[in-house]
């Protein structure tokens, strides 16, 4: 049992008889396609903290964080995903509990836009990590897919025309991710957040 815990868990080197394996991280997907990730107790904070802030900045702002030309303040959080994938999944709680008080929240703003954003954060991180964890990537990846998503399930609603939704809701996300980078890279000059 210690030999299985110390193979799983790296980060302890020496077990003494009795003494318990540390709980600050879960191993997740442990050898699906060769790779370990570790979700530590730090990931699930700032995972509840992104979630919480994005969900605030909906409700804040919500007059115009909803309906066909939407401007997405909370969007401005959306580049740190650069440098933590796990915030993807902050991100998508983030969009669920905000989309709660959307005036058409039902399958589309509760289940699918979830589901785009994890997607896009995902991707907007795998995208970035190529290019040196760039917060400007990131928040250019999210904002072509998010935009699409959103254009669609507009379409799906209310029959509006793809090319009548997504140049707006592309220009809007681009600035608002554009923002959040700027604001992202000021704040890693002085305060390295995700470590």
């Amino acid at each position: 049992m210690c030999q299985r815990l110390l193979r799983a868990n790296s980060n302890i080197e020496y077990m003494m008889a009795g003494e318990w394996a540390s709980t600050r991280s879960a191993i997740i997907n442990p050898g699906v396609g060769g790779l370990r990730l570790k979700i530590v107790t730090k990931d699930i904070a700032l995972v509840s903290i992104f979630a919480s802030l994005y969900a605030v900045l909906v409700y804040v702002f919500a007059p115009v964080s909803f309906y066909t030309l939407q401007f997405r303040v909370a969007g401005v959080l959306r580049p740190a995903i650069a440098k933590k994938w796990v915030l993807s999944i902050g991100y998508a709680i983030g969009v669920v509990v905000g989309n709660l008080f959307s005036p058409f929240a039902g399958p589309y703003e509760l289940v699918f836009m979830p589901l785009v954003s994890l997607a896009a954060g995902v991707i907007g991180f795998i995208v970035a990590k190529r290019f040196k964890e760039s917060y400007f990537i990131e928040g250019t990846i999210i904002a072509v897919i998010v935009p699409m998503g959103v254009s669609w399930m507009l379409n799906q609603l209310f029959g509006l025309p793809l090319i009548a939704t997504f140049p707006y809701l592309l220009i809007s996300e681009q600035v608002v991710c554009l923002l959040g980078a700027f604001l992202f890279k000021m704040i890693e000059i002085r305060f390295k957040w995700w470590e």
